[in-house]
């Protein structure tokens, strides 16, 4: 889903910092008020820098999550679209999984899980 890449779709918002074979590491960075276009996201590692509120919408539904800085959690593979609904800027990394750990996009996940 090269189309639905959040490199491609939301470039203002994500950026390439490091890949090879086996991950891609993208740095994400908004501000309150800014908005995401529906993306996917493989299985992927996310490393929060600061603490942000989000609200994430599939066609499923949607999802307010309310992060804290220098958090390790797991995103399993999904499509959603993003709005930060805080009063701070968000700023993570997400390590990518390539290959057979990617994963499939289960329509009804949405958001890290724990």
């Amino acid at each position: 889903m090269a189309e639905e890449d959040p490199v491609t779709t939301n470039p203002a918002h994500y950026r390439v910092i490091l890949e090879n074979e086996l991950v891609r590491v993208l740095e994400y960075r908004d501000e309150p008020g800014e908005t995401t276009t529906p993306h996917v996201h493989p299985n992927s590692v996310m490393v929060t820098l600061t603490d942000f509120q989000r609200r994430l919408t599939t066609d499923a539904g949607e999802r307010d999550v309310e992060m804290s800085a220098e958090q390790v959690m797991w995103l399993p593979a999904q499509r959603h679209a993003g709005a930060n609904i805080g009063r701070t800027a968000t700023h993570t990394i997400f390590i990518e999984l390539k290959g057979d750990a990617a994963g499939d996009v289960d329509g009804r996940v949405l958001g890290p899980s724990t």
